[in-house]
């Protein structure tokens, strides 16, 4: 048998660290956080945790030095980091995936490229941009969006041709933006792949994806989707995974258009919210499967056993979870965060059916 890593580098201590290492540990793997903040979930189920900054080269060395592997559980960490690493250690998921997912001009211009369909876009310089927006779109609304670091919409804007553009233009003090068409869509929906270094791969979903104020609130599997379109969009998922070639796993975010079409919304190159239903009703989680693809062992079977919704508990959500203690067909997991706030992920629900 090949060597596998024994020890697990992780960047970031948040709740997706903290259920990768929980897989981990099932595996016999430990794992290493290294987090530039306080309060860290994953630091509670970890070996060890370095806290430093992530341009911090060395703090990074000595992290590399416990490590026999790297990976990360969020994209806003710096590339020029995980290019350091890789000249200390591997990484997987890769710089180059990373780079790709960071920017989204970048993104969608990889995704085009590749044949995989997103909404219409433009990048924006100029008031006068966003006003040919309108005309060559044909439309009366419009989102701008910071092509880098916003998430659970922050860092965006719904624009309508009526409102003051110039004054939103300015608000958004100088930073790249792109424009996106609106999307007419049905359902938003996810896949998340796992790919091993033979290049084996395996899927979860398409899962049925529900937000409430830009954040995700539930996560349904089977999706309410037929079955082509369930199989495009593995398709379109595997195809982004085989072009990067993925070590690891990651989510490819999608609309289902009210004409009966695909299109890709984000790439997320890590373990996804959407997919923390694979705990409780698959025979290998996405986390168990991240594991096993960076630390190199072969991808496993992810058998739903269990159709399924997850439910994210956000901000005070948390103060019902005694309800859901109660329910037996509920799984509870709280991600030991000390301090409740507004917008704030402070756990999931799963309800097997």
């Amino acid at each position: 048998m090949e060597k596998t890593a024994k020890i697990l580098g992780i960047l970031g201590g948040g709740q997706l660290g903290r259920m990768s290492a929980l897989a981990a540990a099932r595996l016999g793997i430990k794992c290493v956080i290294f987090t530039d903040g306080e309060d860290h979930p994953a630091s509670e189920v970890s070996w060890k945790t370095i806290v430093a900054h992530y341009d911090d080269q060395k703090a990074l060395g000595q992290f590399a030095e416990l490590v026999d592997v790297v990976t990360y559980e969020f994209e806003n960490i710096p590339v020029e980091t995980i290019r350091y690493l890789q000249s200390k250690t591997s990484v997987f998921p890769d710089d180059k995936i990373l780079e790709i997912a960071q920017d989204r001009i970048t993104e969608k211009s990889f995704l085009n490229t590749i044949d995989i369909p997103t909404t219409r876009w433009k990048e924006i310089k100029t008031v006068s941009d966003i006003e040919g927006c309108f005309s060559e779109w044909n439309c009366e609304e419009l989102i701008i969006k910071t092509t880098r670091f916003g998430y659970d919409g922050k860092g965006q804007s719904k624009i309508n041709k009526t409102d003051n553009i110039n004054k939103i233009f300015t608000s958004f003090d100088g930073q790249n933006l792109i424009a996106e068409e609106i999307v007419n869509f049905t359902h938003e929906i996810s896949v998340i792949v796992a790919r091993d270094k033979d290049g084996k791969m395996e899927t979860y979903g398409p899962a049925h994806n529900v937000h409430e104020n830009h954040i995700l609130a539930t996560s349904s599997c089977p999706a309410p989707i037929s079955s082509p379109l369930k199989v495009r969009a593995t398709v379109l998922t595997e195809r982004l995974a085989k072009k990067v070639s993925l070590q690891g796993v990651l989510a490819l975010e999608m609309f289902v258009t009210k004409d009966g079409g695909i299109i890709a919304n984000e790439i997320a190159p890590r373990t996804h919210n959407s997919g923390h239903w694979t705990i409780d009703a698959c025979t290998v989680s996405q986390f168990e499967n991240h594991v096993r693809t960076v630390c190199g062992l072969p991808v496993g079977m992810p058998i739903q056993h269990s159709n399924v919704k997850m439910i994210n508990l956000i901000g005070n959500d948390i103060d019902n979870v005694g309800d859901y203690l109660k329910n037996y067909k509920a799984c509870v997991h709280l991600y030991g965060k000390s301090e409740t706030r507004e917008g704030r992920k402070m756990g999931h629900i799963t309800i097997l059916n």
